[in-house]
């Protein structure tokens, strides 16, 4: 099954609408520009849409928090990490830009079970900033995470286009 990270439009407040991971399926309509999380109407681009299109919007597979900014996924196929994180997905979130709190910069891990994701993720590394900015502030980030790759030793590969540093990531056993 093939799955994308979608970085999600602007526009719509803090809270909307949310990034996603969805499976890519044949025939599938992700519902852009005219829905966003299924077949929830876009207030802007949904009277717009041709007949039929916004009722055929599939709801993503694991939603992330609006503004997050995935822009990196890769599945977890190494050896170096314990047993199960093998066929996990982990995903990049680069941060938001414009939202009123700041949210993102750190790399999740999405579980998935018998080759489908629990619809739920876990922080997997972060401290790219200090989760503190004055409210309606852009965060004062060190880093931000943008593309992922396992290395062939089974470490993860974190490439941060703010700090111009690619972090490596090895299980070391505590």
């Amino acid at each position: 099954t093939l799955y994308v990270s979608v970085n999600e439009r602007d526009g719509l407040g803090d809270a909307l609408p949310p990034d996603y991971l969805p499976s890519v399926r044949p025939g599938g309509l992700s519902g852009s520009p005219y829905a966003y999380i299924g077949k929830n109407p876009d207030p802007e681009w949904a009277a717009r849409a041709p007949a039929g299109k916004v009722a055929a919007s599939i709801t993503p597979d694991v939603l992330f928090q609006a503004h997050s900014a995935p822009t990196g996924l890769v599945f977890y196929t190494g050896s170096n990490f314990p047993a199960e994180y093998r066929g996990d997905a982990f995903v990049s979130l680069h941060g938001s830009w414009n939202a009123g709190a700041p949210t993102g910069y750190k790399v999740v891990r999405v579980h998935f079970q018998n080759g489908k994701p629990l619809n739920a993720y876990e922080n997997f590394a972060t401290g790219f900033w200090n989760g503190m900015s004055p409210a309606g502030q852009p965060a004062k980030v060190w880093g931000r995470p943008v593309g992922l790759a396992v290395a062939r030793d089974g470490s993860l590969l974190v490439a941060d286009d703010v700090a111009n540093v690619i972090w490596r990531i090895a299980y070391t056993g505590r």
